[in-house]
């Protein structure tokens, strides 16, 4: 018959109370993950705790599709660090290192310029219209590590969005068919 066969039979015969108990497995898995992740959220200080590296910018330090880990600590921002940033009115955070720092004398706070490796200017351009630093609250968090190329799962997911519909139906019918 086939495994599409049998998986569609292996689901006509599943009884009420067995689809309930898969939903209610599949339910603790979901809410024990966002327990986790906001958990590391709380002890990294960084509102998102990885993100891929979308673009060549950074190139050869990271490459498109690294997976980078990240960590926001009250440290002050130093030139060198490399850092995932919002701009304003954009969705996608960048990942770019950090080559000034300028200190407001009157506050302490600290203000920073960011370039990509692999480009030839600074990020001024990409800032806001009239921005010409980032602010602390721009900064998502600082790169302590980095896992080479398994970001490439997310990029191709966003890319081609028919792939990450196949692979979730997939997991769901894996789920409820599953005779445990």
């Amino acid at each position: 018959m086939g495994l599409v066969g049998e998986t569609v039979d292996s689901i006509k015969s599943i009884q009420i109370r067995q689809l309930l108990t898969q939903a209610i497995r599949l339910g603790m898995i979901v809410t024990s993950a966002l327990i986790i992740w906001k958990a590391l959220i709380c002890v990294t200080g960084s509102d998102s705790l990885v993100v891929v590296v979308l673009s060549e910018s950074m190139e050869p330090g990271f490459q498109r599709g690294d997976i980078l880990f990240l960590h926001m600590s009250k440290d002050p921002i130093r030139a060198g660090e490399i850092v995932v940033f919002n701009i304003d009115g954009r969705d996608i955070p960048i990942v770019h290192r950090v080559i000034m720092v300028h200190e407001r004398e009157n506050t302490g706070e600290v203000d920073v310029l960011t370039k990509g490796d692999n480009n030839p200017e600074d990020d001024r351009l990409l800032y806001a219209k009239g921005q010409l630093w980032l602010n602390r609250h721009h900064i998502m968090g600082r790169a302590v590590g980095f896992l080479p190329y398994v970001g490439w799962v997310t990029i191709i997911m966003t890319e081609k969005p028919i792939i990450k519909y196949i692979l979730i139906g997939t997991l769901g019918l894996l789920v409820i068919s599953s005779k445990d």
